[in-house]
């Protein structure tokens, strides 16, 4: 549920072949899938961009199928890639919140890399992958936040009803330094026009905003407030374990986490992002292996959880714990659906040495 895993700290805060260790596969062949979510939260990602690209060639004018190849190479990290495929998207759709919300993601990842290396303003764009700066200048990157920041704003007024681009622009008004746009009244009052819609969100975007104010125990509150409206969905009890462990407080993290478990769960998302937190925190990789084989199991991917990232992730864990066949045939699988992911990449020439 975190904005940053959608915006990118997501990631990070924060997907493959189904269970390699019973056997099976069953992955989805995307160039017969008919429709947009299809592709978008299909295993094969390399599929998915070859029948896309052949919408394209039939079309060059198909506004949707440019904004979904932005979306599958923000999934692969490659932000050029996806700047210039959701550039073309607002170029056709001007009007469309989505188009300009993922313009807005991909031009933030991008700032993440542009700025400057240890300043505030890195950290911010970039904690959460560990990215690191590329020495092009504050400048640079300065622009690009303008352009985050216009496009999530464009994003908002356009979709009323979008109200994952109200976090998304909440998020920004939050993390971002004063001078850049940052402006937490205006982030409150977001999460204040979402309460009417979705007080879970709502609840949530009040706890990041008492996070950054530095106010844990508001933000601890707040962000319970966001299971219980939520009706106790295993999302944010993710959320949750994710705050406690940017609190340092890893014992919660994983009690949090265990309780995601046993919690409400529409999509299948959680498991993925709770694994992830384990990985991230250093704590319970054989859980955090069951959790990813959990998630691969159930099939059903989404684009904040992409298969092929889900295997990379798992090969982590194995490369962690020493054992290195396990690791590469992990980041083997990621690549074999998604040949241009260089962190599998990277990883596998590692391990392979």
């Amino acid at each position: 549920m975190s904005v940053f895993r959608a915006f990118g700290i997501g990631i990070l805060l924060f997907s493959l072949n189904l269970l390699r260790l019973a056997g099976t596969s069953e992955i989805s062949d995307s160039s017969s899938l008919p429709n947009p979510s299809s592709l978008l939260n299909a295993a094969n990602l390399d599929a998915a961009l070859r029948e896309l690209d052949s919408r394209i060639h039939k079309d060059r004018n198909n506004a949707s199928a440019h904004n979904m190849i932005c979306r599958l190479y923000f999934q692969l990290e490659n932000w050029d890639e996806a700047i210039g495929a959701c550039e073309k998207a607002v170029d056709l759709d001007p009007q469309s919140s989505e188009f300009h919300q993922w313009l807005g993601r991909s031009y933030g990842e991008k700032a993440a890399i542009a700025a400057p290396q240890n300043s505030e303003f890195h950290e911010w764009l970039g904690r959460s992958y560990g990215l690191k700066a590329e020495n092009v200048g504050a400048l640079r990157a300065f622009t690009l936040v303008r352009k985050v920041k216009a496009e999530f704003e464009r994003a908002v007024i356009l979709g009323q009803e979008n109200l994952s681009a109200h976090a998304d622009l909440s998020e920004f008004y939050i993390e971002a330094p004063s001078i850049m746009g940052g402006d937490k009244a205006k982030a409150r009052k977001l999460a204040e026009a979402v309460m009417q819609h979705n007080p879970a969100l709502a609840h949530y975007m009040l706890g990041r905003l008492e996070e950054k104010h530095g106010t844990k125990d508001k933000a601890e509150a707040e962000y319970k407030a966001a299971i219980e409206a939520s009706g106790n969905l295993a999302a944010y009890w993710v959320d949750l374990a994710a705050f406690y462990r940017r609190s340092g407080r890893l014992n919660d993290m994983e009690a949090a986490v265990n309780k995601s478990q046993a919690a409400r769960l529409e999509a299948a998302i959680p498991l993925f992002d709770a694994a992830t937190l384990l990985l991230q925190a250093g704590r319970n990789f054989p859980g955090a292996i069951q959790m990813f084989r959990q998630y691969l199991a159930v099939n059903k991917f989404t684009e904040d959880g992409p298969a092929f990232r889900a295997h990379y992730r798992m090969g982590m864990l194995f490369e962690k714990q020493g054992d290195i066949q396990n690791a590469m045939h992990e980041y083997r699988d990621a690549l074999a659906l998604a040949s241009q992911y260089h962190p599998a990449q990277d990883a596998l020439a590692r391990v392979s040495r």
